[in-house]
């Protein structure tokens, strides 16, 4: 996939946001609780899978996130170079910590390029089929927590 159609299918799935950390902007069924910069609790009330939170790391049509992010995924060409690496992130972020910047990292900071991937009130530029979907289910969001964190190096 080339980089534009790429941005573009990001954009059009990524539910374009309001302004930059919008106040008061509902959270998908289950509205997690941000205790300072994290969501200490699972968004299903258990823990995810790893190995299917690598898949969504991976599949270049559900999360996109090597798009902009790289990683140890020697066998993925492709990655990308504008945001964190994600090699050691379960050692950089606590599970809440990583819970919080998928769930929506404009709360941690405003100018912040990543989708907000549990957010469906308060977005606007929606395409039609996404409006009131969240980009990921809870269930697929703890399933990249758990992935996340088990990269502690």
């Amino acid at each position: 996939m080339r980089l534009g159609a790429a941005c573009a299918a990001l954009m059009g799935a990524a539910l374009c946001g309001t302004d930059a950390g919008a106040q008061g902007v509902q959270q998908a069924p289950g509205r997690p609780t941000i205790v300072g910069d994290a969501i200490p609790d699972s968004l299903t009330g258990h823990k995810g899978d790893a190995a299917r939170g690598r898949a969504i790391v991976l599949n270049r049509q559900v999360g996109l996130c090597l798009l902009c992010h790289s990683g140890p995924f020697p066998e993925e060409r492709f990655q990308g170079n504008m945001a964190p690496d994600l090699k050691g992130a379960g050692a950089r972020w606590s599970e809440g910590e990583l819970r919080l910047r998928m769930v929506d990292a404009r709360k941690l900071n405003p100018q912040t390029i990543m989708p907000p991937y549990f957010v469906v009130d308060g977005m606007n530029r929606v395409a039609p089929p996404f409006r009131g979907k969240p980009i990921l289910t809870a269930e697929q969001i703890e399933d990249v927590v758990a992935f996340l964190a088990t990269l502690r190096d």
